[in-house]
């Protein structure tokens, strides 16, 4: 066979090379006219198929199932049955390698990964590329640089000062050091004093009012630079045995970065910014650890961290932030007698690179807000959009009053959307039934919800107009062309509407009509299949292909950013490997198949 066998794509990468060597010597090249029949439903499946060039369209009956291009691997699980379950015509010229059935066959017995991700269903294929990420594409966070990472505030004393005078300022900014600044030498020197010291001063017995910080002080500083990477930091603490560097760019000192701080970054940093956010006294300090939360998702993601993992340590974060912001800027009274929420994507735990604002107030019956709440509500979206979170074009913010109200008049808000559910009114019920309270007292929202559910489990037309929205960008086969980009189609997929949307939409359908009070899509999937509403396998399939779509999305938010660009939500095809675009393409079938499960289970042909 041509040795021009390309054995970079998945997954033949998988082979070793006495395998390849052993599969290169049986292949075959092929060559179809265009409208020819390559392959008939029912027909016995004698060998394996990667396009050269030109397209394949899979059919079933008179539906499109996929289109196979270039590089393409097709009717891998036909050749294990032995017979073609579908129809497989070229949609245009096409030239095609053969493999042997009986080649492929002994690879598949030899090589488990090779395998899984020729004929496993998505989600064995997803377990097999995870067992391969490690090796072909994890990068160590030791060679992320130091201003990636969470720096500790330099308080700086002169060198004169006492000792009970430092304790007391440490205390009070919460430090475990200071800077000291010793004016006397030429030039000025710059020393730390830390715990460690304070604990020898205090075993000296002299009062510590009487002694200079200066006595106390180590003047030969480790210092870094911003640029410098985590790994060698860490080297350069363990060798001198210390527990702090300082972070400086020529003679400005930018922070301390301790050593707690260096393991944290490495293993999870997502507690520092946490911490970051607790001790914040005004929205300046917010900014700054707003603007690590994107830092943060990227190192963990490039390290490997699961989807599902990463994307509830950025609700826990984001739900930190918008806390301490409503505390900073709304009265203690209003706080502690109202509940805000986030709804959405947010309010499922499932935004992962920062999006619209999607929040709203309820206050308590017989609460009487501040006069100034509308301008209250106005700063703290302002503190959003200054943390990089845009202002919802569809107005679905606190800053706007139908988005704040008291909970007997929001009560009355959701029966409205239920009693008469027009578009407008179904689409803020699907956000509401996400909503998590962010900040205050989370029983009035729970309250609000459970009268959602309690109104809307009997009626049947209800749940079914709910549900048809999984149809809401189209139900065409268009974006296998645009998935293959053949023709004048733009390259560019968008996830959310082709595949995220239906799973999501989906599964809040069928957790609305169940009664379940979960929010996470995921969390819904498990609670459905307790309740005995699908199967064990249908929650594991349906929650391994969100996950793997929201990390395609992640992925290719986090390209645009590194190129600086805005964050489309559009996937380029032609940035994705031939792994990805296998997987991709099985995920997205799986979506299609959850759909028509859906249409089954409303009955949306009768609407």
């Amino acid at each position: 066979m041509p040795s021009a066998f390309n054995f970079s794509l998945s997954p033949f990468d998988a082979l070793t090379p006495e395998q390849q060597a052993r599969l290169r010597a049986s292949i075959d090249v092929v060559y179809y006219p265009e409208g020819t029949v390559v392959l008939e439903a029912g027909a016995p499946t004698t060998c394996l198929w990667v396009n050269i060039k030109g397209y394949v369209t899979q059919m079933q009956g008179d539906e499109t199932l996929a289109t196979h291009g270039p590089e393409d691997v097709w009717d891998g699980r036909a050749l294990v049955a032995g017979r073609s379950s579908h129809r497989f015509v070229a949609s245009e010229e096409l030239i095609a390698y053969q493999l042997p059935r009986e080649a492929v066959m002994a690879l598949i017995a030899e090589n488990t990964t090779f395998g899984a991700l020729l004929f496993s269903d998505l989600g064995q294929k997803l377990l097999a590329a995870a067992g391969r990420s490690s090796a072909h594409e994890m990068r160590s966070l030791s060679l992320s640089r130091v201003d990636e990472a969470f720096l500790r505030p330099a308080h700086m004393v002169d060198a004169d000062l006492d000792l009970l005078s430092t304790v007391r300022l440490m205390r009070e900014k919460d430090a475990s050091a200071v800077l000291v600044e010793d004016r006397q030498q030429q030039p000025p020197a710059l020393g730390i004093f830390t715990q460690t010291a304070l604990q020898h001063a205090v075993l000296d017995g002299r009062p510590l009012a009487q002694m200079p910080v200066r006595e106390w002080s180590r003047f030969e500083l480790i210092q870094v630079r911003p640029s410098d990477q985590m790994g060698d930091v860490l080297a350069l603490l363990t060798q001198h045995r210390i527990h702090r560097v300082v972070v400086a760019e020529g003679a400005q000192v930018l922070g301390l970065l301790e050593t707690l701080d260096v393991f944290s970054f490495l293993a999870n940093h997502s507690h520092l910014i946490a911490l970051q956010i607790d001790a914040a006294t005004d929205l300046e300090s917010l900014v700054l650890a707003a603007q690590h939360i994107p830092r943060m998702i990227t190192s963990l993601y490039r390290s490997g961290t699961r989807v599902g993992l990463l994307a509830r340590l950025v609700q826990d974060l984001q739900a930190r932030l918008f806390d301490r912001t409503w505390q900073l800027i709304a009265p203690a009274e209003l706080v502690q007698n109202s509940c805000l929420f986030v709804m959405g994507s947010e309010g499922r735990g499932e935004q992962l690179l920062k999006t619209d604002q999607d929040n709203a107030l309820v206050w308590r019956a017989g609460y009487a807000p501040p006069a100034d709440l509308a301008e209250i509500c106005e700063r703290f979206s302002a503190a959003l959009a200054q943390f990089g979170y845009p202002p919802c074009p569809g107005g679905i913010m606190v800053s706007q009053a139908p988005w704040r109200k008291s909970v007997t008049d929001f009560a009355h808000e959701v029966r409205q959307w239920l009693l008469m559910p027009d578009a407008s009114a179904l689409m803020n019920l699907a956000i509401f039934l996400d909503a998590h309270a962010v900040s205050g007292d989370a029983t009035l929202l729970a309250q609000l919800q459970q009268g959602a559910r309690n109104n809307a489990t009997h009626s049947d037309a209800l749940l079914a107009r709910f549900a048809v929205a999984i149809d809401a960008f189209g139900t065409s086969q268009g974006w296998w062309n645009r998935f293959m980009h053949r023709g004048d189609a733009p390259s560019g997929l968008h996830l959310k509407k082709e595949g995220i949307f239906p799973l999501v939409h989906g599964v809040r359908s069928l957790a609305f009509q169940a009664g379940l009070c979960e929010t996470n899509t995921v969390a819904r999937l498990d609670a459905l299949a307790a309740k005995g509403v699908i199967s064990a396998s249908q929650a594991s399939d349906w929650a391994q292909c969100l996950q793997f779509l929201m990390g395609i999305k992640l992925h290719a938010g986090l390209m645009e950013l590194e190129r600086d660009q805005a964050v489309s939500g559009l996937v380029d095809m032609s940035r994705l490997t031939t792994l990805d675009r296998d997987l991709l393409k099985d995920a997205l079938a799986v979506v299609r198949q959850f759909k028509a499960f859906l249409r089954l289970h409303f009955r949306l042909d009768v609407l």
